[in-house]
């Protein structure tokens, strides 16, 4: 009653804008709830990584496909629990507590590729319905081993696709590449990455796979 008393003394042409932008505000929030309720874009965010590091590639293999070596490495990654300490065969499982872009979450990862020491890939599903693919692909030559990581990401709904470009990806990609960075440090000059054994990689004579598609 309140308002409508204010309205009422107000100059028409002034009714007439606050009734304008009232129904933009109103489309605006509506146009909101909707896209968070539709899915997200099928193809994928991609992030692409490389780096050189001096350390043959059955070491750089054992020591990024042991999770519980990732918070050492990855500044995205804080914990790492179930299946930490050995590298990771196809089919096992492990759960990660993270903060991307400054957002805290957990996501459970699979195993769904393994050929060692050249490439390892993991599929992952977040607590609020998005999905990520990683996979590392290791190339040696002269002792040095070339390391690409890429990392594929699709968001939980339309809304979150439509403010990634804005407010996460740039971040994540920064994170994605100091991780490489940060890897490289640890296994060249870092003494608990010199020390790490490869004894648990086999010869990679074999694909193994359990790759499965994700609605």
């Amino acid at each position: 009653m309140q308002t409508m008393t204010i309205e009422a003394h107000l100059p028409r042409s002034t009714r007439r804008e606050w009734r304008i932008v009232g129904g933009v505000v109103g489309f605006i929030g509506l146009a909101g709830i909707v896209a968070g309720l539709l899915p997200a874009p099928a193809a994928p965010v991609v992030i692409r990584n490389e780096i050189r590091i001096a350390r043959a590639a059955q070491d750089v293999f054992a020591f990024v496909t042991t999770p519980g070596n990732w918070p050492r490495w990855h500044p995205s990654s804080l914990a790492v629990s179930g299946a930490t300490d050995h590298p990771l065969q196809v089919g096992e499982q492990v759960t990660e507590h993270f903060r991307v872009a400054g957002r805290r979450g957990r996501t459970v990862w699979t195993v769904t590729e393994r050929t060692a020491p050249l490439h390892w890939k993991i599929v992952g599903a977040g607590q609020e319905g998005g999905h990520a693919w990683i996979a590392y692909t290791l190339t040696e030559q002269a002792g040095v081993t070339r390391f690409e990581r890429e990392m594929r990401y699709r968001m939980p709904n339309l809304l979150a696709a439509m403010l990634d470009p804005i407010l996460t990806r740039d971040k994540i990609a920064g994170e994605s590449a100091l991780a490489v960075e940060r890897l490289k440090q640890v296994l060249e000059h870092d003494s608990g990455g010199r020390e790490f054994g490869s004894t648990d990689v086999d010869d990679g004579s074999t694909m193994q796979s359990a790759e499965r598609p994700i609605s």
